[in-house]
């Protein structure tokens, strides 16, 4: 599968490319394109497809353009690839391998062409950078706004390249190819200045004087008819110095036959092998030693490449440098006794490598330490401490001198060394993918990887961007030179066999996050051990709580804590999801001495997955409280439900909504883990307590979420549980147009309610089955009898939501049949409801109440009261952003103005 943006928007796979539709589709796939594996606000996405302005239905337009894409994936088989479009609260994220995207991979191209020794293997990178354009960017997409800015980022970043590749053919002296090349680019933007000296430039050190001098004048010429400018100071520079003759490049200078030497001391340990990538964490680094006194703390999970990345800029850099100084601070060992070198021994070595005779050395550590801050204090050497495991091991070993830096790498952040010496933290990630491709051919399997493409990536993304599962998996490559690496690939996909492949001779991912994870106190310990039981892709403090059956307070520290060690990773501001292979190491069955967990009695192995499922009930509960004062709760916590720990504050329906907002995806994974662990009481009731989410957003992919529901409800025999599940999934199916379908669930749906002795039940099931008979087109005498009888039964339970709905579906329904008496009668009964919220649905089932009844006074001939009924509708609808109320208030105020023009 290939993403397209460079060029006509496209998705191609091996059938061929996806019928992709009408341009706003485009549009919105590649406004998710631009900016892959993030979530793009839906008001966003709304900007780049109606850049002229939205029309007042635009999200449940987006929205319906978002499932249609998401099912065209799911046909071209996204899955198989890695690519999936959910849904993250109010935005949506394009999951996928950054390499599938052709605009990426130029932009891989384009960098990696920088880092190129010879100027023939920079213009093969480019060359093939520049082969994936097809056309100029985004073609086929809205016109203006966003897209339009994106474009021409897109296609500035491709004349960059051009002149990038010209300059390469210049410095291997193909001058007449880098003329050829820029002339194409020079024609199509004739007011680009830098193209026009660079063209100059090319064609004179061609042979072609005339021609360079003649570009000057044409291009001088059309700046001062277009924009009334005089030539800028590149173009005149370039004509100045042809004009002089000295347009020829200078010769290169002869080769240093001797390396640079650093002066001083140099304990640096050999550079890294194979390494690739990194270019961003390097500019940090070399930003923050720029700085007196510079610590600069490398951080990041177990096997990322700390090492690796201070290594590498030690040695780019060490010529700077007074010396350089190294020492392994051994502070993540296998042996849990070993607790690295003393420090009074690393200062003893430092002070020898810096020419203090050996029997000079003092024998305290004390000592030993102001000797080693004398000797450095008036010199800049550089000092590279590895693995080290606290700020207080670090300290006494500091340079002095103003002009040093220092270097550390740890698994920890150690906030301590940013606290007492001002330390710059620098975070060291997983590798993307062209640069996991690019390591796993650095060790020598370029030929078999080059022969098994899909294969070699399949392996890349099963490594997850960690170098050191990609070293693992390389060194497997070259130890079984004959078999396939689809084998290989095929293998590592077992997750219950992947970390076992990721290790050789107890070296690896799961060896080194053991070490890790023996580091850390006990609390931090206890609640990784159950982070292996957490179905969703994240979690906060008070899950966290859940899970370990401590206050939130103590969860949030011990997450901290994990944190801090790179276990976790805090996505969001208090939420926080892990890596991959970590999350099936937490999975493994065993993960090794670790050390022991806090005492207390033993607990089912299922315990911490019930708790964090009542958990979820309870909060979902309150959040749907909250959202919907006016509602009776849909159901109770279980009978059993656990021990309430305490939740995050909901303090409006803002703050509700934007809880299941942020929570779906946790929601939907604890409702499949519920279903798969037989908890069925807990797995109908996450489904159904979704709906304030549901109703916001109808059309956004929740059929298999209420499959997992019914299920879990048919097997529990409850009626209640399937009545709600029905009547929900009935009402979903109805809004997606599969009447059938959804008639099959809502026919069978107030039986059950009824059965189950709920009448607010019943009253829910009744309305969306005449919804369904509605938008069926077979409305008659029965679906009426459904809403009489659903605000009855409302009425009678006291479910002034529910009875709402089924007055406002009932209003419509006589309006329909014409019978405008019987409106008034009905809108009268919804619009004088006590006890209505000023905020949730009801107040806008009510500005819905009044559009109807506006319409029936226009009908019976009361022109004047129906504008101010009508009049109230909207300006409500306004303020309340209910676009789909004031769409209905305006075309009826519009209808009213129509008649009254006529009559006169």
């Amino acid at each position: 599968m290939e993403f397209r943006l460079l060029g006509a928007v496209a998705v191609a796979t091996e059938s061929g490319e996806l019928p992709l539709g009408p341009a706003k589709r485009r549009s919105l796939l590649a406004a998710l394109l631009l900016r892959p594996n993030t979530a793009v606000p839906l008001d966003q996405l709304i900007d780049a497809l109606w850049p002229e302005g939205p029309p007042a239905r635009a999200r449940t337009v987006a929205q319906g353009h978002v499932s249609r894409l998401r099912a065209l994936l799911a046909q071209g088989g996204a899955d198989e690839w890695g690519v999936r479009l959910v849904t993250r609260g109010d935005a949506y994220v394009l999951e996928m391998p950054e390499s599938l995207l052709d605009a990426h991979r130029f932009e891989e191209l384009v960098r990696l062409a920088r880092d190129q020794r010879t100027p023939d293997d920079a213009a093969a990178l480019l060359r093939e950078a520049l082969a994936l354009w097809h056309g100029p960017a985004l073609v086929g997409v809205a016109t203006g706004g966003p897209l339009r800015v994106a474009a021409d980022g897109l296609e500035e970043a491709r004349i960059s390249a051009v002149e990038q590749l010209a300059r390469t053919y210049g410095e291997f002296g193909d001058h007449a190819r880098a003329a050829s090349l820029l002339h194409a680019e020079a024609v199509a933007h004739p007011m680009r200045e830098s193209l026009a000296a660079a063209l100059m430039r090319a064609l004179y050190r061609a042979g072609r004087q005339s021609d360079a001098i003649d570009q000057y004048h044409r291009t001088r010429t059309l700046l001062a008819d277009e924009l009334g400018v005089d030539p800028g100071a590149a173009l005149r520079a370039a004509y100045a110095e042809i004009l002089a003759g000295d347009g020829a490049p200078p010769p290169a200078p002869a080769p240093d036959p001797t390396p640079p030497q650093a002066a001083g001391p140099d304990l640096l340990p050999r550079p890294p092998r194979g390494f690739v990538g990194r270019d961003m964490e390097l500019a940090a680094i070399d930003e923050a030693a720029h700085r007196e006194h510079a610590v600069v703390v490398i951080t990041g999970p177990a096997g990322v490449g700390k090492t690796a990345a201070a290594l590498h800029w030690a040695h780019t850099a060490r010529e700077h440098y007074d010396g350089v100084l190294f020492a392994d601070l051994r502070g993540f060992g296998d042996d849990p006794a070993d607790t690295g070198p003393e420090t009074a021994d690393v200062l003893r070595e430092f002070l020898i490598a810096l020419g203090v005779p050996g029997r000079e050395l003092p024998d305290t550590q004390g000592a030993l330490a102001a000797a080693y801050r004398t000797r450095t204090e008036h010199r800049r050497p550089l000092v590279v401490l590895d693995n080290a495991r606290t700020a207080a091991q670090v300290r006494p070993l500091l340079p002095a001198g103003p002009g040093s830096v220092a270097l550390v790498t740890s698994r920890l952040r150690l906030d301590g060394l940013a606290v007492s010496e001002l330390a710059r933290t620098v975070e060291v990630g997983v590798l993307d993918g062209p640069a996991s491709a690019a390591l796993l051919a650095a060790t020598g399997a370029e030929d078999r990887l080059a022969a098994e493409p899909a294969a070699a990536a399949r392996l890349a993304e099963l490594c997850a961007g960690l170098p050191l599962a990609l070293r693992v998996v390389a060194a497997r490559i070259n130890a079984r030179p004959d078999r396939p690496l689809s084998d290989l690939a095929g293998e590592l996909a077992d997750e219950q066999r992947r970390l076992a492949l990721l290790d050789i001779d107890d070296t690896g991912v799961a060896a080194a996050l053991r070490l890790t994870l023996r580091a850390l106190p006990a609390d931090a310990r206890q609640l990784f051990g159950r982070l292996g039981t957490l179905p969703g892709p994240d979690l906060d403090r008070y899950a966290a709580a859940a899970l370990t059956a401590t206050p939130p307070a103590d969860a949030a520290t011990a997450l901290d804590r994990l944190a801090a060690a790179h276990l976790v990773t805090e996505r969001t501001p208090g939420r926080y999801g892990m890596h991959d292979l970590v999350r099936l190491y937490a999975r493994g069955p065993a993960r090794g001495d670790t050390g022991p967990e806090p005492a207390g009695p033993a607990e089912p192995a299922d315990e911490p997955l019930v708790r964090l499922l009542d958990h979820y009930v309870r909060t979902a509960l309150r959040a749907a409280a909250v959202a919907e004062p006016d509602d009776r709760p849909c159901c109770a916590p279980p009978p059993d439900a656990r021990a309430d720990l305490g939740g995050p504050p909901l303090p409006d329906r803002a703050s509700a909504l934007g809880w299941f907002a942020a929570q779906r995806e946790n929601l939907a994974a604890a409702a499949g883990a519920a279903l798969a662990a037989g908890l069925d009481d807990r797995a109908w009731r996450l489904v159904v307590l979704q709906w304030p989410s549901i109703v916001g957003y109808v059309r956004d992919d929740w059929l298999p979420l209420l499959a997992q529901g019914l299920a879990a409800a048919v097997r529990l025999g409850d009626p209640d549980a399937e009545a709600r599940v029905r009547a929900l999934y009935g009402w979903v199916l109805t809004e997606e147009g599969r009447l059938a379908q959804a008639l099959d669930h809502l026919e069978r749906a107030p039986a059950l309610a009824a059965r189950a002795g709920d009448p607010s039940s019943e009253a829910t099931a009744l309305v969306n089955l005449a919804a369904a008979l509605d938008r069926a087109g077979a409305p008659g005498p029965e679906a009426l009898a459904h809403l009489t009888r659903a605000a009855e039964l409302a009425r009678a339970a006291g479910d002034v939501l529910t009875e709402l709905l089924a007055l406002e579906h009932r209003a419509r329904r006589l309006l329909a049949l014409d019978d405008h008496p019987a409106v008034l009668v009905c809108t009268e009964r919804g619009l004088s409801l006590p006890g209505a919220a000023t905020e949730g649905l009801a107040p806008l089932r009510q500005i819905l109440l009044r559009v109807s009844r506006g319409a029936a006074l226009l009908a019976l001939g009361r022109a004047e009261e129906a504008r101010g009924c009508l009049r109230r509708a909207h300006e409500d609808a306004l303020r309340r952003g209910f676009e789909e109320g004031a769409r209905q208030a305006k075309a009826q105020l519009e209808r009213a103005d129509s008649q009254t023009a006529t009559a006169r």
